[in-house]
């Protein structure tokens, strides 16, 4: 941007100058668009193709998408740039409740020792069995997507959820006796048909799929409502609730209502071995 003599301005002399005019009533776009020039880059070392990005988001756009619709999601290696898959997932998510306040404990050496048991036990529980499809870390949570298109694949889902609830119990224990702060989490879990793409910049091996529907993103909501405002740790969504078999329905709360939500339920259940096992003590023997 320019003064009123010409002169180029620095980006903070231009937001002074800019903010002195719109105190003596120099408001409308018009004006200010009149006045502002655009700062010269060409030094900056970044560049940017802007006109062959155009094209490439053009060719995007254009271009012909391949869906099909499947019972049971496909391997990675069968997603392309232009195909799209169409199919009942679910997803589990795990989330640390407070992490900011965790990660910015003193001790760093103790809270990346947490964050690694957490890490570690969560992903052990999950990545079992043929049916996931997606496994990661996102911050302070980890997460799973399975293709679902049975019921007691949801179920098996739903089982790992409880495992994760007993386990923090379990990492909680250790953790006392190491004299670091405990943990709580919330555990989401929702199904539902979704759209799976593979996306990124071809050729440039930066690529990831992307979920587009209900599932991934409702299980990430419930994983940041659960053991928060008086839910339970573990919320599922009611699609989700109603594939599951009438055992696990009768361990549910009754049904709940939240505008991030929808309808949801949520319980707080534990593997009663597991946790007997837990309250005596955890001896390597038994």
């Amino acid at each position: 941007m320019k003064n009123d003599n010409g002169q180029q301005l620095s980006l903070t002399q231009a937001l002074d100058l800019l903010k002195s005019r719109q105190g003596k009533n120099f408001k409308t776009a018009d004006k200010i668009i009149e006045n502002f020039c655009f700062y010269d880059y060409s030094n900056i070392i970044m560049k940017y193709d802007y006109k062959s990005g155009k094209k490439r988001i053009l060719n995007i756009l254009n271009s012909e998408l391949d869906v099909e619709n499947l019972n049971e999601l496909p391997c990675d290696e069968k997603l392309t740039f232009s195909n799209a898959y169409y199919s009942w997932v679910t997803a589990i998510f795990v989330d640390i409740r407070k992490s900011t306040e965790l990660f910015t404990n003193e001790n760093k050496k103790d809270v990346s020792r947490l964050i690694r048991s957490f890490t570690s036990e969560i992903i052990e529980i999950i990545n079992q069995g043929d049916n996931l499809r997606e496994i990661g870390i996102r911050g302070d949570c980890v997460y799973g997507i399975f293709t679902t298109p049975k019921k007691s694949q949801i179920n098996e889902v739903f089982d790992m959820a409880c495992y994760v609830n007993t386990m923090i119990k379990m990492l909680n224990k250790l953790l006392i006796k190491e004299d670091i702060p405990q943990i709580m989490v919330g555990i989401g879990v929702s199904s539902a048909q979704e759209l799976v793409v593979k996306a990124g910049r071809k050729g440039s091996g930066v690529n990831n799929k992307v979920w587009i529907g209900d599932a991934v993103t409702k299980a990430a909501n419930m994983s940041g409502k659960g053991n928060k405002n008086h839910n339970l740790p573990i919320i599922i969504s009611e699609l989700t609730y109603k594939n599951l078999n009438d055992h696990n329905k009768g361990l549910m709360s009754s049904r709940k209502y939240n505008d991030d939500l929808d309808y949801y339920y949520d319980c707080d259940l534990i593997i009663s071995a597991f946790n007997d096992w837990i309250n005596k003590g955890m001896l390597d023997n038994e």
